[in-house]
């Protein structure tokens, strides 16, 4: 009767277990795994406090017109420079180019740079930087703009890239003020809504 009654609560502390596991929150595989980044407390960019309650990021509606094709004009010869941040860091950045695409009807452009310290890491040599704001910035999104990851293997042979609005993030800085992040430089500005991709955090 004993082994019973331990083979008993055994079973209901794996079913309960196994039902704390919920599926995780996302429309696509990339916010599934930025949710599951942003879940795991070892590389989390969020306050203790706001883990405690963290079932997920807030995103905009998968749009996939906000998925545009741009032409990269890389720029030669540029200079290295000190990138701007949330603090006294000054990171060192190269304009790596500019993209031209049309969203919305409108003809846009944003400069791509790369970051010199990634380039001696071979985890991260391959990276592109794309911060921007939109018109969505300091409302539905996080004031300080969004950044978009593109990878210099993402260039076609006819110098375009493909950007994908819908996977862009918020700067860890929204989350937490301990980090030290580049502010998007003002050119980097979209006369538009960009309505997809994180949304600003809204704390608990």
């Amino acid at each position: 009767m004993k082994k019973f009654t331990i083979l008993f609560s055994l079973i209901v502390i794996l079913a309960c277990n196994s039902q704390d596991k919920r599926p995780l929150l996302g429309e696509t595989e990339y916010q599934q795994e930025l949710n599951a980044s942003y879940k795991d407390a070892s590389k989390s960019p969020l306050k203790t406090k706001d883990l405690k309650n963290f079932n997920g990021l807030d995103f905009f509606k998968i749009d996939s017109s906000f998925i545009v094709t741009a032409k990269l004009t890389k720029t030669a010869n540029a200079p290295t420079f000190e990138m701007a941040t949330t603090t006294d860091r000054k990171p060192l950045y190269k304009e790596y180019g500019i993209l031209n695409f049309t969203l919305k009807g409108k003809e846009c452009n944003l400069t791509i740079y790369q970051s010199q310290d990634d380039l001696r890491d071979e985890k991260y040599k391959d990276y592109l930087f794309l911060p921007f704001t939109d018109d969505t910035s300091g409302n539905e999104s996080y004031g300080g703009g969004r950044y978009m990851d593109v990878m210099t293997t993402d260039e076609k042979p006819d110098g375009t890239i493909q950007l994908n609005f819908n996977n862009t993030y918020n700067p860890y800085c929204a989350y937490n003020d301990k980090y030290s992040c580049p502010l998007t430089p003002r050119k980097n500005h979209l006369d538009l809504e960009i309505k997809a991709g994180v949304k600003v955090f809204k704390k608990h």
